[in-house]
């Protein structure tokens, strides 16, 4: 007798949105009950995403600077790989955030009055110097109580380089960052699979507050994200195919096709990590270059996801009436850029690098309940774009190890 086949969580997620849609439709007008008996319960959801924000940045930033092992072995082709991936993913962020501002005059206020303990009262910016100041802590713990994410991250990458110039001695400190790094993956799952009830609770206290015109407006901002992914493609990662690795964008994507169908369905830069590794030395990239920028990669670089925080922040930012400054915009892309690294290569991470980013410029991070329940659907094409991302830059580090050593050996 076959087993009954469990519905996949994607599946789930869509249940739980498309059933609080319902049930908050025929509770319009009835926002208090939902508001007290039905949202507390997303209210938990939020919190345990808030919880998980500091833990996934410190062990996997830290993890990630570990695996890099023998710096001075790996330090060349560890830092082209680093700047390319930031570049690119600075780019993603600009990309979204000029999308999302030129469709955010779409993108309609909620009404304030049903906002109600959500309203959020405007900050004095810092200035861009204070900014900087404020990334190296003055303190171990501070940061890690405050959630202030920025300092959370020179920290973990510090500490990273200092296990590694400990050597030995550093070593079993690294098996502990491996193995806390896996614990904290093992929780963020755990978290993830009660997103389909977290989802139905808010979804239903969104829509019976605010009425059914709140979900037509998801259906831009997904829009709006996937034109930035489209676009990141064919510009960004178009023209570091063709000048960068010195092939045929064309070929590049037709032989990279099984890797981005894999990362569109599984959502899941790790999953896809065998297959992308195997279709870029297809396509001629050097094993040993493969199978150390892909993983670190898979880590590290998250073009988009940086889209998909962009756009999401705008969007969110816009529904609490909330007018960014160029130093919040600024913000944005430095946090967005730097979230990426922590941002783990496994399904639904993007919104939990989301709420890291509302926190530093002051957004209520109680606004990802409004796009939680498509997350799935920003979640598929984001992977699908950190994949190609990481395959343009193995094929251009191993054109660039190449030719280093075909200039060695003419020299010679």
């Amino acid at each position: 007798m076959e087993k009954k086949r469990k519905l996949s969580l994607p599946a789930q997620i869509f249940i739980g949105m498309f059933a609080g849609i319902v049930l908050g439709y025929f509770l319009i007008g009835h926002g208090d009950f939902t508001t007290t008996w039905i949202k507390p319960i997303g209210t938990i959801y939020i919190n345990l995403l808030k919880f998980l924000v500091v833990p996934v940045v410190l062990f996997s930033i830290c993890d990630g600077v570990i695996s890099l092992k023998d710096l001075k072995r790996v330090g060349s082709v560890g830092l082209k790989t680093f700047v390319y991936y930031m570049f690119t993913t600075a780019l993603a962020v600009v990309i979204g955030l000029v999308l999302a501002n030129a469709f955010s005059g779409f993108f309609a206020p909620l009404p304030s009055a049903e906002l109600g303990a959500l309203e959020y009262e405007a900050k004095t910016s810092p200035s861009i110097m204070q900014v900087i100041v404020n990334i190296f802590p003055d303190n171990l713990f501070k940061p890690m109580v405050n959630a202030d994410m920025l300092p959370v991250i020179v920290i973990s990458i510090l500490f990273g380089a200092g296990i590694l110039a400990a050597g030995e001695k550093g070593e079993k400190i690294g098996e502990l960052v491996n193995c806390m790094q896996e614990v904290v993956m093992n929780v963020m799952m755990m978290i993830i699979k009660i997103t389909p009830i977290g989802v139905f609770c808010l979804m239903t206290d969104v829509v019976a507050v605010n009425g059914a015109s709140v979900i037509g407006r998801l259906a831009l901002v997904i829009g709006v994200a996937y034109m930035g992914y489209i676009l990141h493609v064919v510009i960004v990662y178009g023209l570091s195919v063709k000048f960068l690795a010195g092939m045929s964008p064309i070929a590049f994507f037709k032989v990279l096709a099984p890797a981005m169908i894999c990362a569109f369905t599984t959502t899941s830069s790790n999953a896809t990590l065998p297959l992308n590794i195997e279709c870029c030395n297809k396509m001629g990239a050097e094993p040993e270059i493969s199978s150390f920028v892909l993983p670190l990669g898979a880590t590290i670089n998250m073009d988009g996801t940086a889209i998909y925080q962009a756009v999401a922040t705008i969007f969110i930012a816009c529904c609490y009436s909330i007018d960014l400054t160029l130093a919040d915009m600024a913000m944005v892309v430095l946090t967005a850029t730097l979230a990426s690294v922590g941002t783990a290569g496994v399904s639904g991470a993007g919104m939990i690098m989301l709420a890291m980013v509302l926190t530093t410029i002051g957004i209520p991070v109680e606004g990802i309940a409004i796009i939680a329940g498509v997350d799935k659907i920003f979640d598929m094409g984001r992977t699908c774009l950190n994949i190609t991302g990481d395959a343009t830059c193995a094929l251009f580090i191993s054109r660039l190890e190449k030719n280093k050593k075909a200039a060695a050996s003419k020299a010679a």
